[in-house]
């Protein structure tokens, strides 16, 4: 005699191929019923309805992630338009410098800002910028000067103290980005007392665009024009 019994994987298979089974049978649904956590039973019209509910929360707060994002996203851009058209508008490079910092300290909230450039301070105007041998930063540096590259997370505390050296034992992580115009000319760091605030894995997109502006107005009056 022919084995008749339906296994379980033929029944789950015809419901995917019949999805409106239960809207022709309605009255199954109130024989239907799913162990609840906490041991009752539910029928599963209850069981959808609150995986849907579950679902829709999952989504909502998704949802209000993005637009946080988003939000942030805005202040950020304005905070940035405004930084760069501040940059341009300067007539010297102490205006420059000036507006930088002032930005970075009251715009963005960072800890600690730091904008070195390389040369002799005998030769390159006056500002806010701390002047500093080539061979000095090397020195102290070398290895972030070799790799050329943004850096984002904890450093060495002899560089860190290069970088900040007043406030050098506050700093918990440091982003920095190196100024580059045919030649690396100059560093432009901040620093946060969080040693996670600015990690490895972070991205440094805003701080390499306000580099790369820095890098396209500055050189032109790094000689005291």
């Amino acid at each position: 005699m022919k084995d008749t019994t339906v296994t379980e994987a033929q029944v789950v298979e015809y419901l995917n191929q019949h999805p409106e089974f239960f809207i022709n049978h309605p009255q199954l649904l109130g024989e239907l019923s799913l162990p609840h956590e906490s041991g009752s039973a539910i029928s599963l019209v209850e069981r959808q309805v609150a995986v849907l509910r579950e679902r829709n929360m999952d989504m909502r707060h998704r949802l209000s992630k993005l637009l946080d994002n988003a939000r942030d996203n805005d202040r950020l851009f304005d905070k940035t338009r405004r930084l760069v058209l501040a940059l341009l508008e300067g007539q010297t490079l102490a205006d420059r410098v000036d507006a930088l910092l002032h930005s970075f300290e009251h715009d963005y909230q960072i800890h600690f800002s730091s904008l070195i450039l390389f040369g002799d301070s005998a030769s390159l105007p006056t500002s806010a910028a701390r002047v500093v041998s080539m061979h000095q930063a090397r020195e102290h540096i070398g290895q972030i000067l070799k790799n050329n590259k943004p850096v984002c997370g904890a450093l060495e505390p002899t560089e860190v103290t290069f970088l900040f050296p007043a406030h050098g034992e506050h700093v918990g992580s440091v982003a920095l980005v190196p100024l580059i115009h045919g030649n690396t000319f100059g560093l432009l760091a901040i620093g946060n007392r969080d040693p996670q605030y600015y990690r490895s894995s972070m991205g440094t997109l805003f701080l390499s665009y306000i580099g790369e502006v820095l890098s396209r107005i500055l050189p032109q009056q790094l000689s005291g024009s």
